[in-house]
């Protein structure tokens, strides 16, 4: 029981960070990458604060993570930034929730792996959430289909990410939360870069960098709570639970952003279908 609350707690964190980067994202108008830079300062100082606590803490086999860590969050996040700024905390939700099919996809093709029945099924559900949401007539003014491809582009990113990792650190004796801080490490580096590459300013009031750092901490509580339910349960029943997320984060931007994220039946339908494609590749893959 403990495994599935955790990964349900996990699950809310993360489906409600798209909303607190919408109250994050202004006015004033905020760079992506600085908002995303401010976010992964959030997230690493939870990580880090966990990783003391779990102990363990070594440098010893960090590599995978490290590289793990540049692609995702350290680009991904500024896709996500984007996304969630150019399609809405809603839509972006269920965008970041395809994250299974591109892993599945990433799997076969990189990997040799073949998938069984179950998890085809599911990359056909959330192919058909995809076409909901793409069919959908009607959105708020400020819903593009450019959002929803940054947000593909950083679900298809994670994914990628977590291939990896599971490729390159499969006898890895790293401690979780040291493993997630390693990867927060890098992933400020890289952003770090594009900021600097895109010569922007970092300097912004405190009030602007404390709102980017709620949905940064929220990112934090949920990779923890993630991996104590990987702790304290299996794959099996924990993954698909986590799943959840693209839901968590259509409700909540019903919640609290009301009318002015037009959740409507598509986008319902859309997460429906995303989330029971996604449940099934984790836990059949």
């Amino acid at each position: 029981m403990d495994a599935v609350l955790l990964a349900l707690v996990s699950a809310a964190f993360f489906g409600a960070m798209p909303v607190a980067v919408r109250f994050a994202l202004g006015p004033p108008l905020v760079p992506a990458a600085v908002g995303a830079l401010f976010m992964q300062i959030a997230t690493f100082a939870v990580l880090c604060a966990a990783a003391v606590v779990q102990g363990g803490v070594t440098l010893s086999g960090i590599a995978p993570f490290l590289l793990a860590g540049a692609i995702a969050p350290g680009l991904s996040n500024v896709f996500i930034t984007l996304g969630i700024r150019e399609a809405g905390s809603s839509r972006a939700s269920v965008a970041f929730g395809t994250a299974p099919l591109f892993a599945v996809t990433i799997a076969i093709v990189a990997f040799d792996e073949r998938p069984g029945v179950a998890v085809l099924l599911g990359a056909l559900l959330i192919v058909c959430g995809g076409i909901a949401l793409a069919l959908e007539s009607e959105r708020p003014q400020h819903v593009r289909r450019l959002g929803i491809a940054f947000a593909l582009l950083g679900a298809a990113l994670f994914a990628l990410r977590d291939n990896l990792v599971r490729h390159l650190s499969l006898d890895s004796d790293v401690p979780s939360m040291t493993a997630g801080a390693v990867m927060l490490a890098a992933s400020l580096v890289v952003t770090s870069a594009i900021v600097a590459g895109a010569r922007q300013r970092v300097v912004w009031p405190r009030v602007i960098v404390a709102r980017w750092l709620v949905p940064g901490a929220f990112v934090g509580f949920s990779y923890v709570a993630l991996f104590e339910a990987f702790y304290r349960g299996t794959v099996s029943i924990v993954s698909p639970i986590v799943a959840t997320e693209s839901l968590f984060g259509v409700a909540f931007s019903a919640w609290f952003l009301g009318r002015s994220e037009g959740v409507g039946r598509r986008v319902v339908a859309g997460a429906l279908l995303v989330v029971s494609g996604a449940v099934l590749i984790t836990a059949f893959r």
